[in-house]
């Protein structure tokens, strides 16, 4: 039998992806409807409309709002007095189970060569769980779906081609053009390793996006000028924020990555 230990962990992500499925944060919704406000095109209002009316259709029928319920990925922050163990692993993956089925989710989950389906979001490697040390008990969890991580890329770059960042994560935004479902959340990794700079870049797409700083405000105002806008169909906004997330790198190395988040900027944090 399960210990008490393991039910409340697995039932917290339970209850994180239902909410981050069915019910946006604040602060994305907030971002959207400035979008909207601000835009002049009459088309992109129309698709500004229908993400609206998603939403609410989504918030009143209790279903994901997204057909593309993604992957999950579990964030877990441990305070000193609580145990770091494999039930953490197997808890939050028990979670990932149970709301396949409550929500429920489409199971996304392939053998990456066979493609054979593992039917829960839970084949080998998923969910993608990731603990670190914190003053609080949480569980966060970030549904990804495919048209937008598709289009994410790494550059290892030069230490002395610091100025070309932006190029290089506007670039990045202009190739992926409508697939990601415009308007887009930009999470930047600068710094770490080849394996760390996209995990910065994803853990970035945690913060709030209703504030950004200097640089991260100079790098959406370059994208929003390439005119992409709402479902690539032309506006003023193709990335509602830009985050950016760094970390120390090798004295002679850059890696810089860009990873991609739909207008569905889904996440959910709960506090055990």
């Amino acid at each position: 039998m399960p210990s008490p230990f393991f039910e409340k962990v697995a039932s917290a992500v339970e209850a994180a992806i239902h909410d981050a499925e069915t019910e946006l944060p604040a602060d994305v919704i907030s971002v959207l409807q400035k979008a909207y406000e601000t835009e002049t095109s009459s088309v992109a209002k129309g698709e500004y409309e229908n993400i609206f009316a998603n939403l609410k259709i989504a918030k009143e029928r209790d279903v994901p709002i997204c057909q593309d319920t993604g992957l999950i990925i579990v964030y877990i922050t441990l305070p000193p007095e609580v145990p770091y163990t494999t039930e953490l692993y197997d808890a939050a993956a028990e979670g990932v189970r149970r709301a396949t089925v409550s929500v429920p989710l489409r199971p996304n989950a392939v053998d990456a060569v066979t493609r054979k389906n593992s039917g829960d979001n839970c084949g080998q490697g998923m969910p993608s769980i990731h603990i670190m040390p914190g003053d609080k008990f949480t569980v966060t969890v970030l549904p990804k779906g495919a048209g937008s991580e598709n289009m994410s890329q790494i550059k290892m770059m030069l230490p002395s081609e610091v100025d070309k960042i932006p190029e290089f994560v506007t670039e990045v935004v202009r190739t992926a053009g409508s697939r990601p479902c415009p308007p887009i959340v930009v999470g930047v990794g600068i710094g770490g390793t080849f394996d760390s700079a996209p995990a910065l870049a994803k853990e970035a797409l945690l913060e709030p996006i209703d504030s950004m700083d200097e640089f991260e405000q100079s790098l959406c105002d370059r994208i929003n000028e390439l005119g992409i806008g709402a479902m690539g169909l032309g506006g003023k906004t193709t990335a509602l924020a830009v985050k950016v997330k760094r970390g120390a790198c090798h004295t002679a190395s850059l890696p810089v990555a860009v990873n991609i988040q739909c207008w569905c900027c889904r996440r959910k944090r709960v506090e055990l």
